[in-house]
């Protein structure tokens, strides 16, 4: 009777574990969702809210702020644990990694620029060193 007690007991802690991990992994943001979201209503940016672009900053830092506008929306942060450089390498990977149809036409240590589109209906993606280690992405469409 013990060891069924016991068993039972186990087999719900393992249980609970695995639930909080499921549910953690669900609570991820994801940079890929966002920046896809994001993309999918160029030109015209008005129908998102700051929390849109949330997902991408927090990736890299914890104090993100976005502001969507009819012509662009931009999102600006402060990279935790990291150089705004490396930082900046990593959102530019995932960008290329989450649109593999934007061209990677400016790679510098301080500006990764990146467009979807034939010219004159393009979409284009910045993401830049901002002052003193902040970034900023900016995606801003055109037609």
């Amino acid at each position: 009777m013990v060891s069924i007690g016991r068993s039972l007991m186990l087999g719900a802690v393992v249980g609970g574990m695995l639930a909080a991990a499921s549910a953690q992994a669900d609570d991820t943001p994801s940079p890929c969702r966002a920046l896809k979201r994001i993309v999918s209503v160029a030109p015209n940016f008005s129908s998102l809210s700051a929390l849109d672009g949330r997902p991408i900053a927090l990736v890299y830092g914890d104090d993100a702020e976005c502001v969507a506008s009819q012509n662009n929306y931009v999102c600006s942060w402060t990279p935790r644990g990291r150089s705004s450089a490396d930082a900046l390498q990593g959102v530019a990977a995932d960008i290329a990694a989450c649109l593999p149809d934007a061209t990677h036409d400016q790679n510098s240590a301080a500006r990764q620029h990146f467009y979807m589109g034939a010219r004159g209906a393009r979409t284009e993606i910045t993401a830049s060193q901002a002052g003193d280690n902040k970034l900023k992405l900016e995606i801003f469409g055109s037609r």
